[in-house]
């Protein structure tokens, strides 16, 4: 397979010339929406995606098409290459041990259901809690839900303070001996929060509770080292992170992950196969029952080699001067209120305009050529705690820049005026 050529920039945040050189790489950004430049501002939902992975995956289509891991042919030992190069990529990235490590599946919410149901399920019983937070995705709450109503558990949730950030005082009352697993995100998708992951794992496991993070927003935005965190398991989704959709990873320790139970049975997660008797696979296949996303394995890989060209310390950088302009810029107008204010935070902003729907806003300043998200950003005890129906939200990646944040600010003047 051709190798997809990968920009590696002299970055800097102060540099528009290297801006213009990343935003050349994403060529979905030349487009134009209602007759306006796009201006995308809805990352926190789906990142954009760079020349490279697309080649990659259109390279893998035209010259290497082939099942995995079963064939002794040139087209399926190449398909294989890719597809293990990706897994090590992604080991690499994130800090693992060893690559065995790397669990493929669709995102990050499948990710959660597995661990959910062949580990957690199996060693929880009635009187049990299982903790997470009040600032949690859908997808890291209904899975325990159900986990509890089929085992009698408890779910328990730490509260969240006015500003979106976990009350951490609370957090090490609630880690009592009935709490047999912690699930909690990283960086909130609806208000932005970076919590104190590395403390509150080290909590955790003082008192011999394993812990999960939800990474889904962390980890094209900031380095992640799941080593140095200790965490028992990491889950993301390849989409966030400049890659296809339909692929994202479950890094797990390997002692949890040799324990834990097939998700799905069938082809290519077994040794051997008789009617009496299966014997599954080693780690990682044991959980990647089927033909797998093979292109999107293959390109996330690509995406990877992307962001490690051009730098997650630069990206970060630029992303939180990003992230203090378009805050500014928002506070100067009007009936504006932000809602997530903790002290740490990645470059998500949700907000609202005083007597105005979120859709609206949405509605109408995509008539400039603007997408942001509205709605409930699937946390709706997030809306909850905040006495709101929903919110508009504004999330950055690297490809942005402050003139678009100017462009928003003007499409949110027309708004108010429509309003008037």
């Amino acid at each position: 397979m051709k190798k997809a050529v990968e920009t590696v920039l002299p970055f800097t945040s102060k540099s528009s010339h290297a801006i213009e050189r990343i935003r050349a790489d994403f060529p979905i950004l030349k487009r134009e929406v209602n007759g306006k430049p796009l201006v995308y501002l809805d990352n926190a939902a789906t990142s954009q995606k760079p020349l490279s992975v697309i080649e990659t995956l259109r390279n893998y289509y035209l010259e290497d098409n082939s099942n995995i891991h079963r064939g002794v042919h040139h087209l399926s030992q190449k398909a294989t290459e890719g597809y293990e190069q990706g897994r090590k990529n992604i080991a690499s990235f994130i800090g693992a041990a060893e690559p065995e490590e790397i669990i493929f599946v669709r995102g990050t919410t499948e990710g959660i259901n597995l661990v959910a149901h062949s580990l957690v399920k199996e060693m929880i019983k009635p009187g049990d809690e299982i903790l997470i937070t009040g600032m949690e995705h859908h997808s890291n709450i209904v899975p325990w839900q159900i986990v509890c109503e089929q085992t009698g558990a408890k779910l328990s949730v730490v509260p969240i303070n006015d500003k979106g950030e976990i009350i951490f005082e609370e957090y090490e009352k609630m880690l009592t001996s009935n709490v047999k697993f912690v699930s909690i995100v990283h960086i909130s998708n609806s208000l932005g929060t970076v919590n104190p992951i590395h403390t509150m794992i080290e909590m955790a496991h003082d008192k011999g509770i394993p812990v999960l993070i939800d990474g889904a927003q962390t980890v094209s935005h900031m380095k992640i080292d799941v080593k140095d965190l200790d965490c028992d398991f990491f889950v993301f989704s390849g989409h966030k992170m400049f890659g296809p959709t339909g692929i994202g990873v479950l890094y797990g320790k390997r002692k949890y992950l040799e324990m834990m139970s097939p998700y799905q049975g069938g082809g290519d997660m077994i040794k051997s196969v008789t009617f009496e008797k299966t014997i599954y696979n080693d780690i990682p296949y044991k959980f990647e029952a089927g033909t797998p996303n093979i292109a999107g394995v293959t390109a996330l890989g690509s995406a990877v080699d992307y962001i490690n060209g051009v730098g997650l310390d630069r990206i970060y950088q630029h992303e939180q001067e990003l992230l203090q302009y378009a805050t500014e810029s928002l506070l100067n107008i009007d009936g504006l209120r932000i809602i997530g204010t903790a002290k740490n935070k990645s470059a998500v902003i949700s907000f609202m305009l005083e007597g105005i729907h979120p859709h609206d806003i949405g509605t109408i300043i995509d008539l400039e050529g603007v997408a942001i998200r509205t709605g409930h950003h699937c946390t709706q005890p997030v809306m909850q705690r905040f006495g709101i129906p929903a919110t508009a939200r504004a999330s950055f990646a690297v490809y942005n820049t402050k003139e678009e944040v100017d462009v928003l600010i003007r499409g949110l003047d027309k708004v108010k005026k429509v309003f008037q």
